[in-house]
């Protein structure tokens, strides 16, 4: 029966083998939950300022983790929001007085 048995395992690292990513994962995912809030809740830029806060957290766990994937997608995600960034800078000291 013992052979029939799942263990339920994650390949990911843990909080004492690699604390460094375990924190930084928690809490990039954390600030993402929170741009989500701001999102819905129409704060703009901030929205966009926790969103490219997070995104940047999870690019630095994905090249710890040497995630190919997770590295192009959040790398795409950093440069949207760098360029939304950007814009809305750009925006703001053209209309300032």
């Amino acid at each position: 029966m013992e052979e029939h048995q799942n263990y339920s395992t994650t390949s990911t690292p843990n909080r004492v083998d690699d604390a460094l990513s375990w924190w930084l994962k928690w809490i990039s995912s954390i600030v993402l939950i929170f741009a989500m809030i701001a999102t819905t809740n129409d704060l703009y830029p901030w929205n966009m300022f926790l969103q490219c806060v997070g995104v940047l957290g999870w690019l630095w766990v994905s090249i710890l983790w040497n995630d190919r994937a997770l590295i192009i997608v959040n790398a795409v995600a950093v440069a949207i929001f760098l360029n939304g960034i950007v814009i809305w800078t750009m925006e703001t000291l053209e209309y300032a007085p």
